[in-house]
């Protein structure tokens, strides 16, 4: 369960990083919370892995669910594009760590059988 949280932290962490960088083009002092927020993305995803976790499941996970939060954020905060082509590609990514979890799964049951 500790993983998980770890997970979602460094989730957030890396999502309000690059939002951040974003608003930094108007107002540079969003640019301590873009080193903040990156800096302890890292640090968490660490901890995510000494916990456990997969490396290609966490930065996976870490990956697609930044990328997919950072563009409906920016869609919302920003008034960036947010297309029918964007929406698809970021279901692609979300499906591709869905394989990715499931492979690592079958092999973690494949190996203690």
């Amino acid at each position: 369960m500790r993983k998980w949280v770890l997970l979602t932290a460094a989730i957030v962490m890396e999502v309000a990083a690059t939002l951040s960088l974003r608003a930094s083009q108007d107002h540079p002092a969003w640019l301590g919370v873009v080193i903040v927020g990156y800096v302890g993305a890292f640090v968490l995803l660490a901890l995510v892995l000494r916990e456990g976790m997969a490396v290609g499941v966490a930065y996976g996970i870490w990956g697609a669910s930044g990328t997919a939060l950072t563009a409906v954020l920016a869609a919302v905060l920003f008034r960036d594009a947010l297309t029918w082509a964007i929406a698809a590609g970021i279901a692609l990514i979300i499906a591709g760590v869905l394989f990715v979890e499931l492979g690592s799964r079958s092999h973690a049951t494949d190996s203690t059988s």
